[in-house]
């Protein structure tokens, strides 16, 4: 079962910065897709950014030109780097991984604090 530790999240002010990082027990370098969700308050989980096994990304409009998910091979890490935030931010924020075998995999999520 592979295990995901995440680490990055805290507080910072609007139109700061912040680099996600999502750590796998084991290689991801086969791992069918990766990806981070968030989720607000009182607010359903949704999909922020994705990377497939072949290196596609994707974005929800929302974050798309100031979010950048990238992995890592040689630190088994995925990252999520987060550019000009705003309030709207806000969010407890989930790694997810399909891994090549295994079950699916989240981490334990990391909170992020966007103020005005």
């Amino acid at each position: 079962q592979v295990q995901l530790v995440e680490s990055g999240g805290g507080l910072v002010q609007a139109g700061g910065s912040l680099r996600l990082s999502c750590a796998a027990s084991r290689s991801i370098f086969n791992f069918n897709d990766m990806a981070w969700y968030r989720q607000a308050p009182e607010k359903q989980r949704e999909l922020v950014a994705i990377i497939t096994g072949g290196g596609t990304t994707n974005y929800a409009e929302a974050v798309k030109g100031r979010f950048t998910i990238s992995r890592d091979f040689a630190e088994n890490t995925v990252y999520l780097q987060m550019n000009s935030l705003k309030p709207e931010d806000t969010a407890v924020y989930y790694c997810k991984a399909r891994p090549d075998y295994g079950p699916i995999a989240w981490g334990q999520g990391t909170q992020v604090t966007v103020s005005s």
